[in-house]
């Protein structure tokens, strides 16, 4: 799998350029993307500012390592009813 050619500072500035006035084609030649994906960037990133995309991806990496936490919690809880529903 191909790894990220831009970064989220990079796609909010190209965003930026294609609200100043430049045509969405003219944009998607000058960096080598395909429509599909500005309008992707756009969708995701609409009116985002460089701060606010940067604290949306750490609420993603936090939101990330609770569900993991949540996960292994609830493992530990059917793994400990099991073992206290046996009779011995």
């Amino acid at each position: 799998m191909k790894g990220k050619r831009f970064s989220t500072d990079q796609i909010i500035n190209i965003l930026k350029e294609a609200d100043a006035g430049m045509a969405t084609a003219d944009l998607c030649r000058k960096y080598g993307i395909s429509s599909a994906t500005y309008y992707n960037w756009k969708a995701k990133y609409g009116d985002m500012t460089v701060s606010e995309a940067r604290r949306l991806k750490e609420l993603e990496q936090e939101n990330g390592r609770l569900k993991k936490l949540v996960a292994n919690q609830a493992l530990d809880i059917q793994m400990l009813k099991e073992v206290c529903s046996k009779k011995f």
